[in-house]
């Protein structure tokens, strides 16, 4: 098996886990309640696999991609409001993922935030232009490996490990206020919507019909999901990890994505920093191709017309535009001057809110002999499946009462 095949896992669990979303919420949740959310970050997990797994083998078995689901299991007009709201949902997390990758370049070189943003978006955009999908996801997975800082630095600063391991185990600490309960509550509905982000199952479903996979990829699917999306956890913990150990002592809330780098400076100084800063931007930068490209698959697809980057751009000459647009839209976003940081929260709610109707469909022909003949769900995928679909849907429910209420995490 060629190992260059799960860099789409990589590059999905990297950018879909270590994004400005996960920068900023994991390191807030380290900060204000210590090692007690890193059970959400492993249950999402978890959820993103079944799922993920889900989404390459329908694309694999049934060559049917996310979207082309959405109008014919949710019916034109459930469908378009879902693919108005998912289009909604993965704009905004690309104008926070552009507005984040211009934060690092400034810290990187100290150059003007929107003179960064702008050639960001403008080098993004040539990536996709000239490269084939197999490049793009190489190059922006494994360059997004740098993350992996992370993780190294957390293992340096000799955490203590028992209380990480007790972080496994579902809780909700003692003694919290009602505000604080209210703050922890809304953290965990946020973590469960950034693992399980819509793009994810987007991206890789797509990227299975892009790369021809057939029944014979199954194995390559199930490692691919398996490997990459537990690495992205890992990642997503170290930062959660290293936070409650460096931060929360010292009173220290992590707003800012340039936060999170600082966990690499005290075992490995001004390298660790550079490595930190490289690998977030490369992370980030794979997160805003993978939401973009994201909102070209869905139109595309929803309304038949031809896609993948495995065509000229001028061979698909309306999914060209899409992703065109949609970074030129991101861009006037942040160029307005709005906070990133606002845009992650932002992101964050529509995402949950959108979960439910872009999993019933997966779930449903994932499960349909008909069209999945001998690799339809079993009794393991179709009961964690069910499972993890109640969990979103109460998450869904729950999410703009605890945003409202929390003041987005800082009631």
């Amino acid at each position: 098996m060629n190992l260059l095949e799960i860099t789409l896992g990589i590059m999905t669990a990297v950018g879909g886990f270590v994004d400005i979303s996960e920068l900023v919420f994991a390191a807030q949740a380290g900060s204000a309640f210590g090692f007690a959310l890193i059970w959400v970050f492993a249950f999402s997990t978890v959820g993103i696999m079944v799922f993920g797994e889900m989404s390459g083998r329908v694309a694999a078995v049934a060559k049917q991609p996310v979207f082309n689901l959405m109008r014919y299991r949710l019916g034109l007009k459930l469908g378009m409001v879902t693919l108005i709201a998912s289009l909604i949902s993965n704009l905004v997390t690309c104008a926070a993922e552009v507005g984040g990758i211009a934060i690092i370049l400034h810290l990187l070189t100290g150059a003007a935030y929107a003179l960064m943003a702008v050639l960001a978006t403008v080098a993004l955009a040539a990536s996709i232009w000239f490269l084939p999908f197999k490049w793009i996801e190489r190059t922006y997975g494994l360059l997004g490996l740098f993350m992996i800082v992370f993780a190294a630095a957390l293992v340096s600063i000799k955490p203590d490990w028992g209380a990480i391991a007790n972080g496994f185990v579902p809780q909700i600490p003692p003694g919290l206020s009602s505000k604080e309960m209210l703050n922890f509550a809304y953290f965990m509905v946020a973590i469960i919507s950034a693992v399980l982000f819509p793009y994810e199952a987007y991206f890789y479903s797509s990227g299975a019909i892009e790369e021809e996979w057939g029944p014979k990829d199954l194995s390559v699917n199930r490692i691919t999901c398996i490997v990459g999306f537990a690495l992205g956890s890992v990642l997503g913990i170290s930062i959660l990890s290293s936070s409650a150990t460096l931060f929360a002592p010292a009173h220290i809330d992590p707003q800012l994505p340039g936060s999170a780098a600082l966990q690499a400076v005290q075992p490995y100084g001004k390298l660790g920093l550079l490595l930190a800063l490289l690998g977030m931007l490369f992370a980030v930068a794979g997160a805003a191709v993978e939401t973009c490209l994201s909102n070209a698959y869905s139109v595309a697809q929803f309304f038949g017309w031809e896609w993948g980057r495995h065509k000229k751009p001028w061979e698909a000459p309306r999914f060209t535009i899409a992703w065109l647009v949609c970074f030129a839209l991101a861009l006037g976003i942040i160029l307005t001057g709005v906070d990133p940081m606002k845009l992650v929260q932002y992101a964050v709610l529509f995402s949950i809110l959108v979960l439910p109707l872009t999993y019933l469909p997966l779930m449903l022909l994932a499960g349909d002999r008909k069209y999945m003949r001998e690799h339809a769900n079993g009794p393991i995928a179709t009961g964690l499946g069910w499972f993890y679909f109640v969990v979103i849907t109460l998450a869904a429910v729950l999410a703009v009462p605890l945003f409202v209420a929390s003041s987005g995490g800082q009631g």
